[in-house]
């Protein structure tokens, strides 16, 4: 029989084991709103659970004695609503829900070349393959778990605008950011954030010259806008390998790296696997 229970935000181990192996890596910052990483807490058993949401697989680590997922919430939701999160393990199934927590994101002015808001019969079909195509490889998933969810900041800059801005491109409203921006210079390398295996680079529309990483059960990274790309799909990277160097490629207003990680083919605010910015 199907159970269902809501589940609130709750606050990441400082250090949870992780895995038999107990390799010690700390989870990602948790935040459940639009955009963020909620964490379920599943209990004990002797074999991990599978997680389910929206009919996508959710990465599931082990803290101390206990499984734990963590779910990537769309940031489309809207704040009060539920997240359905399915688990299924050896007593069976059951239905649980995340509630989404309210966050507010600003609203951002952007100039840019025309042809990238007013797109010609020719890039408008282009855009279409692309997107088709990079849709289905941010839904790779692959069994082995990532070798840490705390991730390396791939380059060195300003971080120039958040996750989650409203962007509004020479006058028309586009979908909200779904990535950070790190500025720097032209040819600045760029660094693979955390270990993991290339299976996608290339030349896109709107993202340039872009590589993205698998880390392990759902969670992959993305690097977009690269004056060069360092790194074949195939290849096998250990953190902070590099992978290519900041350019000016695709849609955008200047040199800059595009950094977006993803759950369950979600994206996630990339902050809450980074170390922190210290202010001042």
């Amino acid at each position: 029989m199907k159970r269902r229970a809501f589940l609130a935000a709750l606050p990441a181990f400082a250090a949870p084991a992780w895995g038999s192996a107990d390799r010690g890596a700390a989870l990602p910052r948790i935040a459940a709103v639009p955009g963020g990483v909620a964490r379920v807490d599943l209990g004990a058993a002797d074999a991990p659970p599978r997680v389910m949401v929206d009919g996508r697989r959710a990465l599931v680590v082990r803290t101390a004695s206990a499984w734990t997922a963590l779910v990537g919430i769309d940031l489309q939701a809207p704040p009060g609503s539920t997240v359905p999160v399915q688990v299924i393990d050896a007593t069976g199934q059951r239905e649980l829900a995340v509630r989404v927590q309210p966050k507010r994101y600003a609203t951002q002015q952007l100039k840019v070349a025309p042809r990238h808001v007013q797109l010609s019969a020719e890039d408008l079909a282009r855009f279409e393959r692309e997107r088709a195509h990079l849709k289905q490889v941010l839904q790779h998933w692959s069994e082995a778990p990532p070798s840490t969810l705390r991730l390396l900041t791939p380059v060195p800059g300003r971080r120039s605008s958040s996750f989650g801005l409203r962007r509004v491109f020479n006058g028309e409203a586009r979908n909200p950011h779904n990535g950070m921006d790190i500025a720097a210079p032209t040819g600045t390398p760029i660094v693979a954030a955390g270990g993991g295996e290339v299976i996608d680079s290339g030349d896109y529309f709107f993202n340039g010259r872009t590589v993205i990483v698998d880390h392990g059960q759902g969670m992959l990274s993305l690097y977009c806008h690269l004056d060069e790309i360092g790194a074949a799909s195939g290849a096998r990277l250990a953190a902070g390998a590099p992978i290519g160097t900041v350019g000016a490629t695709g849609r955008v207003t200047g040199p800059h790296l595009h950094f977006s990680v993803y759950l369950n083919a979600t994206a996630v605010d990339p902050a809450l696997f980074l170390p922190a910015v210290q202010a001042g």
